[in-house]
């Protein structure tokens, strides 16, 4: 039997559960990254018996890494999970949609706590339950990069589950008209990933 059978696969970008793993996992590099260069600051200053010695500018170039790892812990840490109710009511509407749950989509200028979206033909239904989402700003943003990368879709975030909810099931019941006569090449890089998909794709890389 092998190893790999029955084991859990740990949610990525896009999954329930992501941030919870992706905040563990980013404690451990982060934790990993500094270990080194300290540890050759500290052993080098108890040999040499001062800082003032190569071994401190290369311990401090060092640490870049662990910085730059640090920064993405913190903006992490700054997003909640989120509620296993909540997932449980969309996931139930989800049907055969392509769909993406808890992320935290950045811009420039704002970013955005989303609980989920959904994507189907040109139609992709963006949902916030944190009021402090801006939902004009962030569904035009969205828009904009789609149009940008090929993709002709309107961008909707919902700030009312029940109206998210209502909209997932009409998006079920009329996948067949939302997607007809859209053209479609698939992708050299991503072959094996549908138009949905690709949207998908683009719209997580907008995410930490």
């Amino acid at each position: 039997m092998a190893k790999t059978e029955g084991r859990k696969k740990r949610p990525g970008k896009g999954d329930f559960g992501y941030f919870k793993n992706e905040k563990k996992r980013r404690t451990l590099i982060t934790a990993a990254l500094f270990f080194l260069p300290v540890t050759v600051l500290i052993v080098a200053w108890i040999v040499y018996g001062t800082r003032m010695n190569v071994w401190t500018v290369l311990s401090v170039v060092g640490c870049l890494p662990g910085c730059r790892s640090l920064v993405h812990l913190i903006m992490l840490l700054r997003c909640p999970s989120m509620d296993e109710a909540l997932y449980r009511d969309i996931s139930a509407h989800q049907g055969t949609l392509t769909m993406a749950y808890e992320m935290c989509m950045t811009f420039y200028e704002k970013n955005a706590l989303l609980d989920a979206f959904a994507v189907c033909g040109n139609s992709v239904v963006l949902f916030s339950s944190d009021p402090k989402t801006d939902a004009s700003f962030i569904a035009k943003n969205a828009q904009d990069i789609l149009h940008k990368n090929g993709y002709k879709a309107d961008v909707k975030l919902l700030k009312e589950k029940k109206a998210f909810l209502e909209r997932l099931d009409s998006m079920n019941q009329h996948q067949d008209s939302l997607r007809e006569g859209i053209p479609f090449t698939p992708d050299e890089k991503y072959p094996d990933l549908n138009r949905d998909e690709l949207i998908k794709h683009t719209l997580l890389a907008l995410c930490l």
